[in-house]
């Protein structure tokens, strides 16, 4: 059994120790952000769907029977074919009228050649000035006739390059809405085509909400696991006297959607304001309450209590001890204790 003086020794030599390796444990490696003031404004998220800005259905400008027609999922470029129309009349009347203008032609060549002839003989008093006013008006009909011939004739070809129904845009054939064999008639719908590059996020909000919407503005934007942001395009200033809402168009910036896909537009609920603001990866949520860890002159971390208010994307408004420029831990803030030793990350 120990003595009672052996048991003090032991209890003293053993809590130096404990301290020391404490003290020389290296410290915690963590990712730090910045506490800053920024402009935000409370947002309310409503749903918007990506569209295309040249989504079209074309239609045939000819009737006739169609030949062929471009298949679902074919990429195009612009002018390129994506349905022929049977043109076999067309061609041969385009026949017919360049038979027409030689035709023509040749008879305006020779009724001027005549009033040539006919305005020397004149001079001479060898012809009358009625046979020379006649070969004049025979000559005038034939140029008109020449130029009505011409003019069918472009009428015709303007026609026959319709039987070809050419893309408008760079797309992909989405929808077959005739096949090969069907008669179509003018006007009638053919395929549809999508521009699945020149995309825009339509969305409806209340009409409360249109005064704090601008040209120009930066939204936010939510799919399932993908948050990107779009440019106010145009806010359409007439809202709908059912719903009581109005529309906003917002360009993509830089992110791949598809067309037709649902997603979440963050759209202001009033006037921006400065506040300081955090990365949402700062907040340590607890039992207790939420709080931030500071990282100090000396590397040492110190924890504060806050409360948050607005947010917008990956920032959130936050008010506490905290002031603008202090560094707040962003990863690796789930283990660290208050006065805790850490290392920043460059990365």
């Amino acid at each position: 059994m120990l003595k009672p003086y052996t048991l003090l020794l032991t209890l003293i030599l053993v809590v130096p120790v404990s301290t020391t390796a404490q003290d020389q444990m290296p410290p915690a490696l963590v990712k730090v952000g910045l506490a800053e003031y920024q402009t935000l404004a409370p947002v309310r998220q409503v749903p918007g769907t990506v569209a295309s800005r040249n989504d079209a259905r074309l239609a045939a400008e000819v009737e006739g029977r169609l030949i062929s027609v471009a298949d679902i999922g074919m990429e195009v470029s612009r002018g390129d074919a994506l349905a022929r129309i049977e043109d076999t009349m067309l061609r041969l009347r385009h026949d017919e009228l360049e038979a027409e203008i030689t035709r023509a032609r040749a008879r305006l060549k020779y009724l001027e050649n005549e009033e040539s002839r006919f305005t020397k003989l004149a001079e001479s008093n060898l012809a009358a000035a009625t046979q020379l006013d006649q070969t004049r008006s025979d000559r005038d009909v034939a140029r008109s006739e020449l130029q009505v011939a011409q003019s069918r004739l472009a009428q015709n070809d303007h026609q026959l390059a319709r039987t070809t129904i050419r893309a408008p845009f760079d797309g992909v054939v989405v929808e077959r809405l005739m096949t090969p064999g069907e008669r179509v008639d003018e006007g009638g719908d053919v395929v549809r085509l999508v521009d699945q590059q020149d995309l825009e996020v339509i969305t409806r909000a209340p009409l409360e909400y249109y005064p704090f919407v601008t040209q120009g503005m930066e939204l936010e934007l939510r799919s399932r696991n993908k948050v990107s942001s779009g440019i106010v395009r145009t806010v359409v200033a007439v809202g709908d006297e059912n719903t009581h809402q109005f529309e906003i168009r917002v360009d993509l910036v830089g992110a791949e959607y598809t067309v037709g896909q649902t997603l979440r537009v963050s759209v202001p609920m009033s006037e921006v304001r400065q506040v300081l603001s955090v990365p949402r990866d700062a907040l340590v949520l607890r039992p207790e309450g939420i709080t931030v860890f500071i990282v100090d002159t000396d590397n040492k971390t110190r924890q504060v209590k806050v409360t948050t208010g607005i947010g917008s994307g990956d920032k959130i408004e936050i008010n506490g001890d905290v002031s603008a420029g202090d560094r707040v831990i962003v990863r690796g803030n789930e283990r660290i204790k208050p006065g805790q030793a850490v290392s920043i990350s460059s990365d």
